[in-house]
C-alpha cells in the first residue's frame, strides 16, 4: 500500500514527547514521506501547550529536508456536546486539526453519549480528522460514527500506536477497528493512517495499521495516505490557499 504521509505526530512542545520539529521532519524524510503533520496536544491536556502556541505557525518553515509540513492541533473533546479546547478564532488559523477523546479529560458516558461527543465534534467545520476512536473503555456505535463521518466529510483515523501492545488503548483497538473498517467499506468512507508518534523513530510507522488493512482486504482507494490529491478532498495544503475548509 502506498503511504506518503503522517498527519498525527507530537513534538517536545506537547510536554511528553521527545523530539523537535526539525528532528521529526528529518525522520519523515528518511522514511520517504512527502508530507508531515505536527499536531501537538491542545491546552486542556495537563502537559499540553498554551493556546497561544497555535497562534504563531506563520513563523514556521513549510518545508524541511524535502518534506512538506502542516501544523495543527490534536484537540481534546471535552464533553458529549463535542466541546473542544481551542476557540473558533484559533481553529481558523490551523492548517488542520485532529479531535480526540483522552480519558483524563472526558467523563466516559454511554454508547450513545460517547458517539454523540464524536459526532458533535465532527460538525465543527475546522475539524477534519477524528483521532484514535478505538478505546474499548469509551464504547461507541461504529455504524453511526462512520455514517456521520461521511455526512460531515471527516476522516476517521486508524492509529498505529493504538495497535501497539505498549499503548493503554491496545486492549480493544484491533476489534474496534475491525468493526469501524467494515462499516467504512460498506459506506465507502475514507480513513487516514497515523503514527501518533511521540518520538522521531515512530514517524511514518504505520506497519501495524497496514497489516490490519491488508488482513481484511481494505480498499486502498479509501486510504488518503496514498496521495496528496486524495488528502486534498478533505484537507488542503496551505500553499493551495484553502487551508482549513473541508
Amino acid at each position: 500500500m502506498k503511504d506518503i504521509m503522517d498527519l498525527h505526530t507530537h513534538t517536545v512542545a506537547s510536554g511528553h514527547a521527545y523530539n523537535t520539529i526539525y528532528e521529526m521532519a528529518r525522520s519523515a524524510s528518511e522514511r520517504g514521506l512527502s508530507l508531515l503533520g505536527i499536531t501537538d496536544h491542545g491546552p486542556a491536556m495537563k502537559s499540553g501547550v498554551p493556546a497561544n502556541y497555535f497562534n504563531n505557525f506563520k513563523m514556521l518553515p513549510r518545508e524541511l529536508y524535502g518534506i512538506k509540513l502542516m501544523f495543527g492541533c490534536e484537540l481534546n473533546i471535552l464533553d458529549y456536546d463535542g466541546k473542544i479546547d481551542l476557540s473558533q478564532s484559533m481553529l481558523e488559523k490551523q492548517d488542520f486539526t485532529v479531535a480526540s477523546i483522552h480519558k483524563p479529560l472526558y467523563t466516559i458516558g454511554t454508547v450513545s453519549q460517547n458517539t454523540k461527543a464524536y459526532i458533535s465534534a465532527m460538525q465543527n467545520p475546522y475539524i477534519q480528522i477524528i483521532g484514535h476512536p478505538d478505546d474499548a473503555d469509551i464504547p461507541v456505535d461504529y455504524e453511526e460514527l462512520v455514517c456521520a463521518a461521511k455526512e460531515n466529510h471527516v476522516l476517521l483515523e486508524v492509529n498505529s500506536e493504538s495497535l501497539n501492545p505498549r499503548c493503554v488503548r491496545n486492549s480493544g483497538a484491533t476489534k474496534n477497528y475491525m468493526k469501524m473498517l467494515d462499516y467504512c467499506k460498506t459506506y465507502k468512507v475514507s480513513i487516514v493512517l497515523d503514527s501518533d508518534a511521540h518520538c522521531e523513530i515512530d514517524v511514518g510507522n504505520h506497519e501495524k495499521s497496514i497489516a490490519l488493512l491488508e488482513s481484511i482486504s481494505f480498499p486502498e482507494e479509501l486510504v488518503v495516505n496514498r496521495s496528496i490529491e486524495a488528502l486534498s478532498e478533505y484537507i488542503m495544503l496551505p500553499t493551495q490557499k484553502i487551508g482549513n475548509k473541508k
